[in-house]
Order: structure tokens, then sequence, then C-alpha cells
């Protein structure tokens, strides 16, 4: 099994030209992606910049580095608009842009509830999820557009010329559940996993979710060739010692992840760790 790609998670929090100046330190350090939350705000935390933006501004910086969300979600964007960003930030980026797409999260801390309206129920939120994969799909692929959904709505969608990258930018789908994981074999040509599971042991969660997820790409007749995993939520120790890192990738790599995403240190939070052992780290991955 080959090494895994390593890349990370930038933390849209810094004004520009300053956060411009940490995403040209990620493409130096040679990480595969730079990766930003989408949401209108992380657990109350303020400043906290538009992740769309913040990758179209990245794309006038950057030249070798794809750029990437984790994770859009239905939360508070509607797929056509997303969809006419998208493409905008592939031709900025001049092909480099992957989109991440999830359920969206819960708390009304982030972004759950921002828009008013009652709480979605998880079926209807599985719901959503999988008519805004789907239409989002269809407006970056076809020339013109028409759908009536049960949640979303285009009408006479025009998508001249398309996007740098065919037939579509890529997607890659977070999704731990029956539902999630479906979608991920028929639309993604990636799936994101975390290995946080209610107290489970981090490295047993991942290797039943990959084996739950062959049996979806079986069913759909699918297979996403990149399984992202996105670390930091378990106290796992990715960011002790490059040694830990590589002992760590190394296991995770034996069960068929691909890309591991490491969060940018980030000081006095969880997400804190010594700057010389996060560059020895991107080396790993040069």
């Amino acid at each position: 099994m080959s090494a895994p790609r390593i890349s990370t998670v930038m933390w849209p929090m810094q004004s520009w030209p300053e956060a411009g100046e940490l995403w040209r330190r990620a493409e130096e350090l040679g990480f595969h992606h730079a990766w930003v939350y989408d949401h209108l705000a992380w657990r109350g935390t303020t400043p906290w910049y538009d992740a769309y933006t913040t990758m179209a501004a990245a794309a006038a910086v950057t030249s070798r580095i794809r750029l990437g969300t984790l994770v859009t979600s239905p939360n508070f964007r509607h797929p056509v608009p997303a969809a006419h960003a998208i493409r905008t930030i592939d031709h900025v980026s001049g092909g480099r842009l992957t989109v991440g797409i999830g359920a969206g999260g819960t708390s009304r801390r982030s972004d759950a509830g921002v828009l008013g309206g009652a709480d979605w129920t998880p079926r209807e939120r599985a719901d959503r999820f999988a008519e805004w994969v789907g239409l989002l799909d269809r407006v970056l692929r076809d020339p013109e557009t028409t759908a009536e959904g049960a949640f979303y709505t285009a009408r006479d969608v025009l998508s001249g010329p398309g996007c740098v990258q065919r037939p579509r930018v890529p997607f890659v789908i977070a999704g731990d559940g029956p539902r999630g994981m479906r979608l991920a074999a028929r639309y993604g040509s990636g799936w994101v996993t975390s290995a946080h599971g209610d107290g489970a042991e981090p490295f047993g969660t991942v290797r039943e979710r990959l084996a739950r997820l062959g049996d979806a790409c079986e069913a759909e007749g699918g297979a996403p060739a990149e399984r992202i995993l996105l670390t930091g939520f378990n106290g796992e120790p990715w960011l002790a010692s490059a040694e830990a890192f590589a002992d760590l990738a190394g296991r995770y790599a034996d069960l068929g992840i691909t890309e591991i995403a490491l969060h940018w240190p980030r000081p006095g939070t969880p997400w804190d760790a010594d700057m010389k052992v996060f560059e020895e780290i991107a080396a790993q991955g040069r």
C-alpha cells in the first residue's frame, strides 16, 4: 500500500494579506490539498471568513496546491449559486478545486438554524443532502438545467462554458451512514471520514466504516478512488512527532486511507502543535 498524501485544513480566521501568506506557506510545504471548513461560524468563534471567497483569493496567490472545502453543506447554501461559485474558483485556480460535501451539522453555534426555520429531522437532513448533491452534479455537468425537487429548484440554469476539470469539479463526500456512503459511491471521486465514533477505538471505527463503504460501492456500482481521513478529533497523536505521524499514517494506509488531513497548528486550542514538527511531517509527503 502506497503512503497516503498529506494535506492540511486551514482556519479562515486571519484577515488578508496574512491569510494569503499562510496559504502560500501551505503550498511551499508541499501539501496535496489545503482544505477549509465551510461554516458561517465555528462554535461561535469570530472572525470566521467565508470559505468560497477565501478559496478564490487563495487560488490567485498559489499555483500548485489543490484547494477544497471540508465540507460544503445544505445548511445555508443552495446548489445553484454554489455551482456558480465552484465554476468560478475552478477557472481562477486553473482546475485545482475539489469540493467536499456533507449533510451539515446540527450546532446552532455554527450554521444550523442561522437562517431561521424549524430544525431539520435526521430524515429531512439526509433527504436534503441527497437532493443537494444530485442537483449540484447536474448543474456542473449539463449546459442547461431545470429541476423541481422537494427542497431545491433550478430553472433554465445556463452553465457554459462549464468547469476546467471535466466532466466537472471532483466531489469528495463526507458520510458515515448508509445513504451518505451510497452518495459517495454514486457521485464522489473521494470519501471523507474521521476516526471519531462515540468513544469507540479510532482504528477499528475507520476499518468498520471502510468495510461498509465497500458494500455501498458494490450496491451502487461505483468506487471513490480517494479515501480521506480528517484527523484531530479523538486524541490520536498525529502531530506529536514526525515518527508518531508516520506510524499512524502507515496503519491507516494499510486499511486503504489515501489522504491524511491535518489541521494547521492553532495555538491555545486542541489543534496546537510544534510548527517544526508540522513542517517535518509535511516533508514526508513531498
